[in-house]
């Protein structure tokens, strides 16, 4: 089977802005089909510019966002869960211009909102609610798909293993609503790469990030790549795979995610590096 590999914005931007529409025709120059536009702030996201971009170069592209503390669906403050609708629906817009299928990422929760303690009934029912609001105003704008992303149990407290996050779209239920793997939390969470992939199935996966253990290059870790893309192909996924990482030099983003040493010279080449090595698996299954 062959996959279509992309790459994440963050590799080279913290935060995209109209400076870094380079990066567009940079990601087609070393080999990747789709690139992903981590959205750090809907309301100054340069929409019309990367529009016209992607139109000139010639690339697909994705969307992925992460809700913060101000905008957490699973909020006991309702104003903020008002806010987390209103950001969510502001970044489906902007896939319906980029014509982007897919909006991933931590999408139902402040990310970094921790209590201490298990989630709660409470909680599940403001994330399936404000997700609901969002799916609902997605199918009526458009035809984008949100991924939610399972992240590790020291990011969020909500969606850490597949097994739920299928519950949570299943009682969204709006049918636009699917899971989005990462192999950098699901070594630390799941059980078996196989077993989370068949838990969503071709129904319910509905984006993949392929990073490694340690967020460096992929296919030098731990993450067993080929019995991953084996489930891939047997549940006949055919989204992108697409490497994210981000470079120490990123203070917020690094510090956010613990990244203390680099794991290449520049973010470009642990891109380029992983890419080879990515397709070298794939072509063995």
């Amino acid at each position: 089977m062959k996959f279509k590999f992309g790459v994440d914005s963050f590799i080279w931007a913290e935060d995209f802005k109209e400076k870094d529409l380079w990066i567009i025709e940079k990601a087609k120059e070393i080999g990747f089909e789709v690139v992903d536009f981590a959205i750090a702030n809907p309301y100054t996201f340069p929409t019309e510019q990367v529009k016209a971009e992607l139109a000139r170069v010639g690339m697909d592209c994705v969307c992925t966002t992460t809700l913060t503390l101000e905008t957490n669906p699973i909020s006991p403050d309702g104003e903020i869960r008002k806010a987390a609708v209103a950001a969510m629906k502001k970044c489906v817009d902007i896939c319906n211009t980029l014509g982007a299928p897919i909006l991933g990422g931590v999408n139902y929760a402040g990310w970094g909102y921790l209590t201490k303690k298990p989630r709660t009934d409470q909680e599940w029912d403001w994330g399936v609610a404000c997700m609901r609001e969002v799916a609902e105003y997605a199918k009526e704008t458009g035809d984008v798909t949100i991924c939610v992303e399972c992240v590790n149990r020291f990011e969020t407290h909500f969606l850490n293993i597949a097994e739920d996050a299928v519950k949570f779209c299943k009682d969204v239920g709006t049918g636009n609503v699917k899971v989005h793997l990462d192999c950098f939390h699901m070594i630390r969470e799941e059980k078996s790469f196989s077993g989370a992939v068949k838990t969503c199935g071709k129904e319910y996966l509905g984006y993949v990030h392929v990073n490694e253990n340690d967020r460096g290059i992929p296919g030098t870790g731990l993450v067993p790549f080929k019995e991953f893309f084996q489930a891939l192909d047997d549940i006949g996924y055919d989204g992108p795979l697409v490497i994210e990482s981000f470079d120490p030099s990123f203070e917020e983003l690094a510090g956010n995610c613990a990244i203390w040493r680099s794991f290449a010279k520049t973010g470009e080449e642990l891109a380029v590096k992983g890419l080879a090595n990515l397709k070298a698996i794939a072509e063995t299954v």
